[in-house]
């Protein structure tokens, strides 16, 4: 079996914190690019190109994108033919938020206790990990930083199965309205169908590192994801809710198998940002 040390992965996230809060993917700054030079409303294109011109500022001057630099989330996929070896994975993890916080001087958001002592922890750590194991001799690792601006417009609903697709769809439709003033438009929309209620809601953060532009690899899902994305940016909330034409930039949808009682669906909303990085450790 062969040996792989998680100084690796913690190098990894140490870098992708460092570059994430100054940068779009790729596949954003596309997206944002194309939107400008389609959209109809001068409010809307001029707002495009701010958040173009923002990216620029932020690299060249050192500066994150947004002060919220988010919580940092990540997904592991490990194959089953690696033995880790070196500290313990989620202590490697979170060293390597902290130092990357540091020594880029962004903002620590976390707070120790959620409810009663609200103390930040100074080190926003410790960050949500998730972890699965899979075939091979890899790991593939996605790094996100979650800004809770659109987190908090976030929702899961326990729907019944006769609620069917009219009901999913009116679901969405309504968590995406009451978004749309607070998430920072254009939001990319992750949605989660299926398994239990936490299990929708993992599936919904999932989505949302699907790059722009691919779509489910169920043609029905992927239909549906794009009538959503038709609908969303038909609704003229446009840029930052502005108004135009661009309210979103891409719906993705994860599914999974689910009780014969139940409908659980999650959608997660992600600002035009949507910060995060993907890789494969070898």
């Amino acid at each position: 079996m062969k040996e792989f040390n998680t100084d690796k992965i913690g190098t990894f996230v140490y870098e992708s914190c460092c570059e994430i809060a100054f940068r779009y993917p790729d596949d954003v700054r596309k997206s944002i690019v194309e939107a400008a030079s389609k959209e109809k409303n001068p409010m809307g294109r001029s707002i495009l190109n701010i958040l173009v011109e923002n990216e620029k500022i932020a690299q060249n001057k050192g500066i994150p994108m947004c002060q919220d630099t988010g919580m940092a989330v990540i997904f592991l996929r490990i194959g089953n033919e690696l033995q880790l070896v070196g500290s313990p994975l989620n202590n490697v993890i979170n060293a390597a938020v902290e130092a990357a916080y540091k020594d880029k001087n962004l903002r620590k958001s976390i707070v120790a206790d959620p409810l009663f002592d609200r103390i930040n922890t100074l080190t926003n750590t410790p960050a949500i990990i998730y972890t699965e194991f899979t075939q091979g001799d890899k790991i593939e690792i996605e790094v996100m930083a979650k800004g809770f601006g659109s987190e908090n417009c976030s929702a899961v609903r326990m729907l019944k199965p006769s609620d069917g697709i009219e009901g999913v769809r009116r679901f969405i439709i309504e968590t995406v309205t009451k978004a749309a003033p607070n998430a920072c438009l254009p939001m990319v929309v992750g949605i989660g169908i299926g398994g239990t209620m936490e299990y929708s809601a993992y599936l919904a953060k999932k989505a949302c590192f699907r790059p722009i532009g691919e779509w489910s690899s169920d043609t029905r899902y992927a239909d549906f994801e794009k009538e959503l994305l038709r609908m969303i940016n038909s609704m003229d909330f446009g840029p930052m809710g502005l108004g135009g034409d661009t309210s979103a930039l891409h719906v993705a949808i994860e599914h999974f198998p689910t009780h014969i009682a139940a409908l659980p669906v999650s959608i997660n909303i992600i600002c035009h940002m949507v910060r995060h990085k993907k890789g494969i450790l070898v």
